[in-house]
Parts: C-alpha cells; sequence; structure tokens
C-alpha cells in the first residue's frame, strides 16, 4: 500500500502528469526510431558494425555533457524544452529523404545532431521540474518514470519494426516527429514561473569545474558514478553484439524488436519496486544488485538458444537501470540548486561517456572477434564492477537520505526520512528527468 500511495501523491500533482505523459509520448517514438535506424543501415550495407554505430552516433555528444549543462543554468528552462523539441521534429523530417547507402551521411548526422541537442534538454528538464516531488518520494518518481517510459518498450519497438517493415525507415522518422511535437505542447502546458536566470560569474570552463568538484566531493555520488560508468562501457560491449545474436540464430534483423520489448519488461519491472528497494538496501546494494543481475544476462547471451536469449534481455532490462536509479537519485537529494543542471550534466557524462567509447569500441570488435567470447569476458567484467560496488560500501556511512527510512504505516502517506543534525535543510528535489533517466534500453539495446 505504500507504493500505491506514493504513487497517487505523484500522478495528482499535474506538472508531474503532464511530464510522464511527455516522457511517454517522446520515449514511443525515439524507442522506434532507434530500433528502425539500426535495422536501416543493416539493410543498406550489410554491416553489424555500422548498425551499432547508430546508437554510437546518438550517445557521442555525452562527451561534451557538463559544458552543454550549463546552457540549462544561463536561460529559462521552458521555452528551451518547447524549442528543442520544435527543431527535433523539423530535424527529423529530413530523414525523409534517406533511400540509399549515399545518404547514410545524413541519417548518423540527423542522429549526433539529436543526441547533442538531447544532452541540452536534460539538465533543462530536471531544474525546471525541481519542485514536481517531494524530496523523500525522489526515489519512487524515478522508478515511476523509469516504469513509464520503459512501458512504452513493450510496444514500440515492436511497432517501429512492423512500420519499417511495410513503409521503410523515413515512416519511422515521421513518427518520431510528430511525437516531439507533442511533447513541445504538453511543455507548453506545464505551469512554471521562472525567473531570468542570472548570469553566473565566471567561464563555461570554471562553471563546468564547480559542477565537477560539487558532485566528486560526496564518496556516496563518486562510488556510484564511477560503477554506473563501468556498468554502461561494459554493457555497451554487449548491446553491439546483438545483430550479430540475431543473425547466429537465424532471423531477420528487425526481430531485435521482440528483444527490445524483453528489455522493456524488466525495467518496467524494476520501476515499480526502485523506490521501496532504495529504501531498504540503501543505494550502494541496490546498485550492487543490479548489476550482478546485468552480468548472468549478458554471459548467458552467449547460449544459443532463443528462450535463453529472451530470458537474458528481460533480466539485463531488470539490471541495468538500478545503479543508474540509485546515482541519480543520489544527484538530485544531494546536491544544491544552483549546481543543479552542471552538476547533473556532469554525473550523466562520467556515467554515459564511457558507454559511448564502449559503443565504438564494440561496433569494431563485433567485426573482428568471436562475439561469444566477447559476452563472457564482459559478463566477468560486470560481476567485478557489482562486486567492488557492494564491498567498498562496508563499512561506509549510511546512504543519506537513500538507505532506510523509517517504516511507513500501510493506512497512511509515507513520513519523510529521518535527517542528521548537520543535514541541510531539505531543498526542493530535482525531478527523474530524462538525464536522471536517461533510458538504459536506449543506450544499451537488447
Amino acid at each position: 500500500m505504500t507504493t500505491n500511495w506514493t504513487v497517487t501523491r505523484i500522478l495528482r500533482d499535474r506538472n508531474a502528469g503532464l511530464y510522464l505523459a511527455g516522457l511517454v509520448v517522446s520515449a514511443f517514438g525515439s524507442s522506434a526510431l532507434g530500433l528502425a535506424a539500426g535495422v536501416w543501415v543493416k539493410d543498406l550495407t550489410g554491416s553489424n558494425g555500422l548498425a551499432a554505430l547508430c546508437t554510437f552516433a546518438v550517445w557521442a555528444p555525452t562527451l561534451c555533457g557538463p559544458a552543454l549543462g550549463t546552457i540549462a543554468d544561463r536561460v529559462r528552462r521552458k521555452p528551451l524544452l518547447i524549442g528543442t523539441n520544435l527543431g527535433l521534429a523539423a530535424l527529423l523530417l529530413t530523414l525523409l529523404a534517406v533511400d540509399s547507402r549515399t545518404d547514410l551521411w545524413l541519417l548518423f548526422t540527423v542522429l549526433f545532431v539529436y543526441g547533442t541537442t538531447v544532452v541540452v534538454q536534460d539538465p533543462a528538464e530536471s531544474a525546471l521540474l525541481a519542485a514536481v516531488v517531494d524530496r523523500d518520494l525522489l526515489g519512487d518518481f524515478n522508478g515511476l518514470r523509469m516504469t513509464a517510459v520503459e512501458g512504452m518498450k513493450l510496444v514500440a519497438p515492436l511497432t517501429g519494426a512492423g512500420l519499417y517493415a511495410a513503409f521503410g525507415g523515413p515512416a519511422v522518422a515521421g513518427l518520431d516527429a510528430v511525437t516531439f511535437v507533442l511533447a513541445a505542447g504538453l511543455w507548453l502546458l506545464i505551469r512554471a514561473r521562472e525567473e531570468r536566470p542570472r548570469r553566473p560569474a565566471g567561464t563555461w570552463r570554471g562553471q563546468t569545474a564547480e559542477g565537477v568538484r560539487e558532485l566528486w566531493r560526496h564518496p556516496l555520488l563518486r562510488q556510484l558514478v564511477l560503477a554506473g560508468g563501468a556498468t554502461m562501457f561494459l554493457a555497451s560491449l554487449s548491446s553491439s553484439t546483438t545483430y550479430a545474436i540475431v543473425d547466429a540464430l537465424g532471423h531477420s534483423p528487425t526481430c531485435t524488436g521482440v528483444l527490445y520489448a524483453a528489455q522493456g519488461t524488466g525495467s518496467v519491472a524494476v520501476g515499480l519496486v526502485s523506490g521501496p528497494a532504495l529504501r531498504r538496501l540503501g543505494a550502494r546494494r541496490f546498485g550492487a544488485a543490479g548489476i550482478a543481475l546485468t552480468a548472468a544476462g549478458v554471459t548467458a547471451r552467449a547460449v544459443p538458444s532463443d528462450a535463453v536469449v529472451l530470458a537474458c534481455s528481460a533480466a539485463i532490462g531488470l539490471g541495468l537501470p538500478c545503479v543508474l536509479i540509485a546515482a541519480f537519485t543520489a544527484v538530485q537529494r544531494e546536491l544544491p540548486g544552483p549546481l543543479l543542471g552542471r552538476g547533473t550534466a556532469t554525473a550523466n557524462t562520467l556515467i554515459f561517456t564511457p558507454n559511448v567509447i564502449g559503443l565504438g569500441v564494440g561496433a569494431g570488435m563485433v567485426e573482428l572477434a568471436n562475439f561469444r567470447a566477447l559476452l563472457i569476458v564482459t559478463g566477468l567484467g560486470l560481476f567485478a564492477t557489482g562486486a567492488w560496488l557492494a564491498v567498498v560500501g562496508v563499512g561506509a556511512a549510511p546512504d543519506q537520505g537513500l538507505d532506510r527510512a523509517p517504516a511507513h504505516p500501510d493506512h497512511g502517506p509515507p513520513q519523510a526520512p529521518a535527517h542528521a543534525p548537520n543535514d541541510a535543510p531539505p531543498q526542493p528535489p530535482a525531478s527523474a528527468t530524462r538525464t536522471s533517466a536517461k533510458s538504459p534500453s536506449e543506450a544499451n539495446p537488447a
């Protein structure tokens, strides 16, 4: 009943409801295009490596995350989000011209600009929606966000694959453009009073460095971010083998949509329990357990069986989000509001830059090495990462605000967690955004 109560409290908020609706719409189009882009390139070139580079193109701008994140601290966030969504809708329409291998430069260019824009949007969403939920409900809100986004991945990949098979890639790009227009409309409906941001003192480099220092001085944040980065690097190596796995099983590239849906099922499940699990286990143990489950799923993908590979996708979907939810919930709780845009973008970069590197490395390795050997080595690395995160927390101070909260009565609203005497007064929370929330199945599909 506690979980039902917290979900009800979140959904009663008008802005929170509009935000989640925008996520669902945007996630549907983005997930459909994410699948279609890889299949599109695979069909035009026959190359598993080039197909994997589609995800790399979207995530490469994460390397500039801290610098791009300062934009969110310099302008009003609501107009920025509306404008960038409409701009992406117009950009995606250019993909209607792609119909041969010689046009692939346009597809990769659009994917790169798409990724750059999302890096700018993420911290803007985090800063704008800082008052959406109470501080003690951030874990629940992140889980609900994960459930909403990943829930769309139960249907969007299959819809995208069907639309691609029937009408081709341009039709899927058109669908994604429509979802961005709808998302812009939902942002327009959100009620937010924003003062003109004060121009931060110092250079962009200095502002970025301040966000890095603020993030790095917290032991809990540092450990979670390091574990998250290592996990995303290793998981991206695994995701680069997806088309090779499907080929080895004797299926067409569009069958990756089934693996996407299975991964989404796992992520929906973990989203429903992440809030209570964070309170019961604490951030470190919650993240470590998820990494271990991901390791098992990645390793078992080497088994040449449809049923096993499908089950592994679900296991990865269940395990991979855990360390991300733990890390970004901690960032949202611990960083002060004026640094939230830069700090969130910095955490995003430190976690997802290894993912970018892994996607690039994996795209080359899958062409040169046996993909089953790559999966086994990657799984062992994930097991080691999970063990490190679990061990490093032994004897450490409890995860402030993320460890066990006082028991909640089943007949009433949950109580806020107790604060240590030296804790700062509760601050308005950052919402679970697409930064806190970059979907792991978008970064490492299937």
